[in-house]
């Protein structure tokens, strides 16, 4: 058995049907490479035959009445692929409208926790066309956060891909195991008796961060500030109900931005998520006065010495949304991205899996509650969700069809209603964007601008080239 680190536990223990805490992605798939030509059951024979390389997708949650510690994963020696894999059709004319509507709905909808935290949906009728006469699919693939972070979903995708559309099967790879409920219990009781001594590790990183932070904040040297964003309309409480949006840009022209101003790629993805999110909400006629604010998740994998299949920090980034030209502001945030994560560097990367696994249990239940009551308008904490995910730069294939582009999409919560994914993926930076029906019912503007955003940078890079 694996037992859940205090933070992945914590992810089952904040959802609610509000909030559901899965990710997802939507990944467009041409049909006419498939070997044999399309047909649901060849999709489900060939997912069946990977399932022995994919533990991640054979764990389920077990727990015992008398356990003192998190609950654990365990192998479903009964898993049954047929009750995780789901088929669609778009209502006409299939096109990105109902695409959106459908996966929205599905978004929607929290897993089955008594089996493993996952299902997939093959979409048919993408474009008005039938993939039995070659016509596209759209699959779309849900998982816990529990049980995968972007880098850990990164490489379950990996597993689902293949270099070729008639691959073999890769290798197998050992699972969780079984437990019985006495081996849980045992197990629990010996983490609880450990807790102070898991205590006494948070403490000095804690104070060390503390005073690191006093000390930058009072020279400028910090990192955004929580609980200073400008409310706006992606601030408030939310529902269940999820609406989304996707665009596509071209990689090289992000690189060419890139290599212009001396930024990072990840600066220039900020900027097109500030850009639009400006645009957006001056159209609105909601863009607030001070800049937004984005929290960015970070992978700490390679500094990490803890368990847990979630291995994430995370920093506070300035989007400078109050600067109108777009050039000034890419190079404002990447001054102000560069503090954030020289700051953030100094940061201990296991404090958070440290301070949350001194916590016992039932210590969640409150800090949710107490969460819940913030007054989220007034006071938010953070604006936006943003991640940026570095995918694999070649050609791949899912169960034989072509990955044509493939759309990630994060959670979102009461106060934070909007997350904003970017996966790069073999020449395409596919944006994935997705937030609650009930504050908006419509992200497609938003997601339309990013190109339009991209085009200005572009085009700006173009006027400030010396003259040959």
């Amino acid at each position: 058995m694996e037992r859940l680190t205090a933070f992945d536990a914590s992810l089952l223990y904040a959802e609610t049907s509000s909030v559901p805490l899965h990710v997802c992605s939507i990944a467009e798939l041409d049909t006419t490479t498939i070997p044999g030509g399309y047909d649901f059951d060849r999709i489900r024979d060939h997912l069946a035959s990977r399932m022995s390389a994919l533990p991640e997708l054979r764990a389920k949650l077990a727990n015992s009445h008398l356990n003192l510690d998190h609950p654990v994963w365990v192998e479903d020696t009964e898993l049954d692929v047929s009750q995780h894999l789901h088929r669609i059709a778009l209502p006409a004319p299939g096109g990105r409208h109902e695409l959106s509507e459908v996966c929205g709905r599905i978004a929607s909808i929290p897993l089955d926790r008594d089996k493993p935290l996952w299902e997939m949906w093959v979409i048919e009728g993408v474009g008005g066309t039938d993939p039995h006469d070659g016509g596209p699919i759209a699959l779309m693939i849900k998982v816990h956060h529990a049980a995968v972070d972007g880098v850990s979903a990164g490489d379950l995708l990996n597993q689902l891909c293949d270099l070729q559309p008639d691959a073999p099967p890769p290798d197998a790879v050992a699972g969780p195991g079984g437990a019985l409920p006495l081996e849980i219990e045992a197990g629990g009781l010996l983490r609880f008796l450990t807790r102070p001594w898991q205590l006494t590790r948070a403490v000095p990183a804690t104070v060390s961060t503390v005073a690191s932070t006093i000390g930058r904040a009072l020279s400028g040297r910090a990192m955004a500030a929580p609980f200073k964003a400008p409310a706006t309309v992606f601030n408030a409480e939310i529902t269940g109900d999820r609406t989304l949006a996707l665009a596509q840009l071209d990689l090289d022209d992000v690189k060419r931005v890139k290599d212009r101003h001396g930024v990072k790629v990840n600066d220039v993805v900020m900027a097109l998520c500030a850009g639009a999110l400006r645009g957006y909400l001056e159209g609105r006629g909601e863009l607030p006065d001070k800049p937004l604010v984005a929290v960015v998740p970070s992978s700490v994998r390679e500094a990490w010495d803890r368990p847990g299949r979630n291995q994430l920090s995370g920093m506070f980034c300035n989007l400078k949304t109050h600067i109108a030209d777009p050039v000034q502001r890419l190079l404002a945030i990447a001054e102000s991205s560069s503090r954030a994560k020289e700051h953030s560097a100094e940061i201990a990367p296991t404090l958070l899996a440290d301070v949350t696994q001194a916590l016992p249990p039932p210590m969640f239940g409150v800090a949710f509650e107490v969460m819940s009551r913030t007054p989220l308008k007034r006071t938010p904490i953070h604006n936006v969700v943003m991640s940026n995910v570095a995918g694999p730069q070649a050609q791949l294939y899912v169960m034989g069809a072509e990955l044509k582009s493939l759309y990630p999409l994060g959670p979102i919560f009461h106060g934070s209603g909007l997350n904003i994914t970017v996966m790069s993926l073999n020449g395409k930076l596919n944006v994935g964007i997705i937030s609650c029906r009930q504050l908006v019912d419509d992200l497609w503007d938003l997601a339309d601008r990013f190109e339009t955003e991209l085009d200005a940078l572009v085009s700006a890079e173009i006027r400030g080239a010396p003259s040959t």
